[in-house]
């Protein structure tokens, strides 16, 4: 199956940098809009890989385009890989992570804390029973936090996915351990679904010291239950994709990092360019049509309306730079719509809706490897833009 573009739509803004470049290469740890219109970031990984602490706000009301305040408090544990959650009360809970960068086996942190939008403080709350990064995040109908997988170190020298969850609860902050996942799993996107369960697809388990096996299973979370249930399977194993509700019944996965070897002997040194839909009433993926051209750690994020913004990404993570194609996929004929590109491209960078249906997007990763200034630290962005959907699909 082929995929054809329409015209170009939509316009990128380019507004206030942020004084310090990070980078957010989990699927749970990057921007947090907040109740008042205004968007957080906390914690990630500078051009060495290590974790940082920092808090930074960005108004987008401010300015001409809008600002980016700095702090004033920072987190009080350096963290990268972590889930940052938006609670019932406005609240940002922050859980886990790890706090160096590519050391292994890395370390895992069960530190939790809350920021509080108003005072701009960072409180600690209730650690998690298990240390893990690269973990899933998701807020439950009753305001409790349902966080699963994961990465850990087992024995001190290697790593492993986790198949344990736990649940923190915002009446007393602390975690409980729920029913573990069918499957272990890390990397992994969660999606609420309409019906207030939980859905994760695909991600990868530990393979040696720098490899990992991409996941095509699926299950879903059941919080009244408390019970995980297997769903259909991915139509191909996906680490490094994204995973977003185009509508109450049904999910756009999209992409994901190279297969690599095949069982025939071939290999694959390309990210995928499929995409599927998920059918919450049947739990049966379907293809969708693919993308131009394959990425993985990319961003996607809704527009409503069935809607789609799927932007930057890379095909691998050394010796590679960041994607600034961007494109809408709409839900109602199924096509893909080429929309303006990435004033600076970028991979593993923070991306969310505003309050209006713009995009933000900020930071990330512009180069690697032999692909960068130095082989041995990546090149960060401290660019952030804006995308506005100004023409209609149809």
């Amino acid at each position: 199956m082929t995929s054809t573009l329409s015209t170009a739509i939509g316009s990128w803004t380019t507004t206030d940098d942020q004084e310090t470049a990070v980078a957010w290469d989990g699927q749970h740890d990057g921007a947090v809009l907040l109740t008042d219109g205004t968007v957080l970031v906390a914690g990630g990984a500078d051009a060495s890989s290590a974790a940082v602490a920092r808090t930074a706000r960005f108004d987008p009301a401010a300015g001409d385009h809008g600002e980016w305040t700095e702090g004033p408090a920072t987190m009080h544990t350096a963290r990268r890989l972590h889930s940052a959650t938006r609670l019932a009360d406005g609240k940002v809970l922050v859980a886990g992570g790890t706090g160096v960068g590519n050391q292994f086996p890395a370390p895992g942190l069960a530190a939790a804390e809350i920021y509080d939008p108003v005072a701009r403080t960072w409180a600690t709350t209730g650690a998690l029973h298990t240390a893990r990064w690269g973990h899933s995040a998701a807020l439950l109908a009753d305001g409790s936090v349902l966080v699963a997988g994961g990465t850990a170190v087992r024995s001190g020298q290697s790593v492993t996915a986790l198949r344990s969850a736990e649940r923190w609860d915002p009446k007393n902050g602390t975690w409980t351990e729920v029913a573990p996942m069918t499957d272990a799993r890390t990397g992994h996107p969660a999606i609420v679904l309409a019906n207030g369960r939980v859905l994760v697809a695909g991600g990868s388990v530990p393979v040696g010291r720098d490899d990992e096996a991409a996941l095509a299973y699926c299950e879903v979370y059941d919080p009244k239950g408390n019970a995980w249930t297997p769903t259909g399977n991915l139509l191909v194993p996906r680490t490094r994709h994204q995973a977003v509700a185009v509508s109450d019944t049904t999910i756009l996965v999209t992409g994901g990092s190279p297969p690599g070897p095949a069982g025939d002997g071939t290999f694959d040194p390309f990210s995928r360019s499929t995409a599927e839909l998920f059918t919450v009433s049947t739990g049966v993926w379907a293809s969708a049509k693919p993308m131009p051209a394959g990425r993985g750690h990319h961003r996607a994020v809704a527009l409503g309306s069935g809607k789609v913004l799927v932007m930057g990404g890379t095909d691998r993570v050394r010796d590679d730079a960041g994607y600034s194609s961007t494109l809408v996929y709409d839900a109602a004929s199924g096509e893909w719509t080429a929309a303006p590109g990435l004033a600076v491209g970028r991979w593993a960078f923070a991306a969310t809706a505003l309050a209006d249906h713009r995009v933000l997007v900020t930071g990330g990763i512009v180069r690697t490897g032999l692909a960068a200034a130095s082989a041995t630290a990546d090149e960060l962005t401290p660019s952030t833009e804006i995308f506005a959907l100004t023409d209609d699909l149809s």
